[in-house]
């Protein structure tokens, strides 16, 4: 009988919150604060940080057995692979700053990512205190007028800027490697450093803990407020977006859609073609139309059964 009952608290299932990701291991954040190094069970779940889960108990951890529904999910896909990031996100910030052989396209993939899961996007323009700031100012002018906010800071000295921003918020931070994304976190956080620790522990990670995804409460801004930190990047392929879904993550093209002469317009060289018109004219930038045709690309090329 207490052998029964022993093992019936042990497989008990109790929900817990994804903090920290690396390949197929995961840190879960019960109610009670305890963190635990857990793995999934079986290969059919899909796993972010940020996600709602059941887990089932046992020595030394637990096993993932379910995912509760999403409010959202940002993840990068190419032909051969998904790549999942965070879970239940309200924002997506992208960290920039000069010097660093910023990738604009990157820019552009991480807004219309955003715009496709009805997320916030924000840049944070890192590393004020660089001559160069300025020069970097100017490269994003252009985001800043499809309406995206610049917040400005130098996160060495004060990453202040940012909470306004993040209070309240699900956010997730992106970037190319040495952007100071992680810099931003320790302002934030002073405790981040420990926080990361007992990650690397729940984990059992040690040394690659800088490669796992991690995610951090940030109460002092709101009881429901955190940010996910994520590795570098030199890519972010969204080939799992739907050809007919890409141009309305655009957000410039929204008033214009539906409004060309053809209405399976490939917004290309097609007579009476609204988006084209605003291209002549100055509305909409050439390079935004290239970059919806080489996304639209991407998306036909994973769903031809030829491939």
């Amino acid at each position: 009988m207490t052998a029964a009952r022993g093992t019936a608290v042990q497989n008990a299932t109790v929900e817990g919150l994804v903090v920290a990701t690396y390949r197929r291991h995961y840190a879960v954040t019960l109610a009670d604060g305890e963190t635990v190094e857990c793995v999934q069970k079986g290969r059919s779940l899909q796993i972010a940080c940020g996600d709602r889960v059941g887990i089932a108990r046992m020595a030394g951890g637990g096993a993932i057995e379910s995912v509760a529904d999403r409010t959202s999910l940002l993840y990068r896909s190419d032909a051969f692979r998904e790549k999942l990031i965070a879970a239940n996100v309200t924002q997506i910030v992208g960290v920039v700053a000069p010097g660093l052989g910023l990738d604009e396209e990157l820019i552009n993939r991480w807004m219309i990512a955003a715009e496709s899961q009805g997320c916030r996007f924000v840049l944070a323009a890192n590393k004020s205190d660089l001559p160069q700031y300025a020069e970097l100012l100017q490269r994003l002018a252009p985001f800043a007028a499809l309406g995206y906010a610049i917040v400005e800071l130098s996160a060495l000295s004060d990453a202040a800027p940012i909470n306004t921003w993040l209070a309240g918020n699900h956010s997730v931070l992106v970037g190319q490697s040495g952007m100071g994304k992680s810099t931003i976190v320790n302002s934030l956080i002073p405790s981040a450093a420990i926080r990361v620790s007992e990650v690397s522990a729940a984990l059992s990670t040690g040394r690659h803990t800088t490669t796992a995804t991690t995610l951090y409460p940030l109460p002092v801004l709101g009881m429901d407020t955190w940010i996910v930190d994520s590795p570098g990047m030199k890519a972010f392929g969204l080939a799992h977006l739907d050809p007919g879904a890409i141009a309305e993550a655009f957000v410039e093209l929204r008033p214009l859609l539906g409004h060309c002469r053809f209405r399976d317009c490939h917004h290309d060289a097609e007579p009476g073609c609204a988006i084209q018109a605003a291209v002549s004219d100055g509305r909409v930038a050439r390079h935004r139309i290239a970059l919806l045709h080489t996304m639209i690309g991407e998306s036909r090329s994973i769903r031809d059964p030829a491939r």
